[in-house]
This record gives structure tokens, C-alpha cells and sequence, in this order.
């Protein structure tokens, strides 16, 4: 998306050189969500969980998340975990607490060691963005989602990089942003139907295109050609 608004921009796309994100798939590797730690921990092994994990910053949308929540609240085996620190928490503690929304959890980040532990601990993962931003911000919590084999909802513009990445390697869905009424149905229907498929999609497609080795390996070659 990146490369769009710069080739709108008018640069040259032979001067354009793309090497995307990556997570380190040699220490986040999926597991079985009943065997996570986190999830055993906080009592979530009956429970359909549904998980933002990472900044809680102005740009991610959290609020839809919350408004979401709000329409499920009746929903008693799905509860949403926001995991992480940021700009946002505060705000939305508050608006959680003043909603009642018992089915809402908010984590501190988790220690490194134990990023695979927490990612896998969900059974969806939510990765939102204010319209207006792709292009200038890339969610990179999409690229540890996909290492750890679980499938996502990319509230996002169409033309972002969660969404496209779903799309092609379909490893998730995508809702439009600042819609809950959408972001429910779509969290609803994984609750119905796990697709599985998606999260194993999700990781093969980390193996093939979006691994550290292999964009350590482009950087290198990029760098040896213009030196």
C-alpha cells in the first residue's frame, strides 16, 4: 500500500524496492490454544477468545473493538482481550468499566519469551486501523498472528496490508473500519465455524514470504547491488 501512494506520488516504481515486515518464525511457532499458559491462567478454556495484542494507541480502532464487545455482551463464551500498552488504555478502561463490559480483559504486554504463549492463547486476533492511515502505518502485529497460526479480522481499508494479506493468502476476513455492527458478525461467525484452514494458511504463508531469514535475505541482496 506503501508503494501505491508513492508511485501516485510519482516516483519511478523501477527505483521502488518492496521487502515486507516480518515475525521470527523459529521462536513464535503455533500451538494448541488449550495448551497456552496465558489462556489456562486467566480461565479462558471454555471461552471463545478473541484478542488484540500490541500497541493501544490512537490509530488502532479500539474503540469499534469495545462497541463490538458491547453488542455481545449476551454472548457468554466469547470474551475480548486487549493485550498490550498505549495511548488508548486509559480511555478505554474507562469506557469498559462505564459500559459494564464484564466481557472485556485488558493484559499488560506479556514478556518476549512468552510472545508465542500469549498469541496463541487466542482463537482470533482483531487488528483494526483508523481509515485514512494505510499506507503510512502497517500493523506489524499481523506478521507474529500469522507465525502463530491463527486466524485474523482486518478492520481496515480495503487497500491496507492486513487485508490484502488475508485476501491472498486467506488467513482471515476483512471488515470495513468504525463498523461493530460488521466486526460482530464476522467475530460471531468464526465462533461458529472455527476455520481452522485459515490460521494454518496464515502460517504457511509466514514460512513462504514473510519469515526473518527470507527479509534478512532481501535486504542483503538489495544492499549488495547498490554498493
Amino acid at each position: 500500500d506503501m508503494e501505491r501512494r508513492l508511485v501516485a506520488l510519482g516516483t519511478d516504481p523501477s527505483k521502488i524496492q518492496v521487502i515486507p515486515n516480518w515475525a521470527d518464525g523459529s521462536a513464535i511457532r503455533p500451538l494448541e490454544a488449550l495448551s497456552s499458559r496465558l489462556r489456562i491462567e486467566r480461565g479462558w478454556e471454555k471461552r471463545f477468545v478473541v484478542m488484540h495484542s500490541g500497541n493501544v494507541g490512537l490509530s488502532q480502532e479500539l474503540g469499534t473493538l469495545l462497541s463490538a464487545a458491547d453488542l455481545l455482551r449476551d454472548e457468554p463464551d466469547i470474551v475480548f482481550a486487549i493485550v498490550g500498552e498505549g495511548a488508548a488504555k486509559a480511555g478505554l478502561q474507562t469506557e469498559a468499566v462505564r459500559r459494564h463490559l464484564l466481557n472485556v480483559e485488558f493484559l499488560p504486554y506479556q514478556p518476549k519469551e512468552d510472545l508465542a504463549d500469549s498469541l496463541g492463547a487466542s482463537d482470533l486476533h482483531v487488528i483494526g486501523l483508523k481509515r485514512g492511515l494505510a499506507g503510512y502505518i502497517v500493523p506489524s502485529k499481523v506478521y507474529g498472528i500469522l507465525a502463530a497460526g491463527r486466524p485474523y479480522i482486518a478492520g481496515v481499508e480495503s487497500g491496507a496490508e492486513p487485508a490484502l494479506i488475508a485476501e491472498k493468502y486467506s488467513c482471515g476476513i476483512h471488515v470495513e473500519p468504525g463498523d461493530p455492527s460488521a466486526l460482530a458478525a464476522a467475530i460471531v461467525g468464526f465462533r461458529n465455524d472455527p476455520a481452522r484452514d485459515m490460521g494454518s494458511n496464515g502460517r504457511r504463508a509466514l514460512e513462504e514470504h514473510f519469515d526473518r531469514p527470507i527479509a534478512t535475505e532481501a535486504y542483503r541482496r538489495l544492499l549488495e547491488s547498490i554498493v
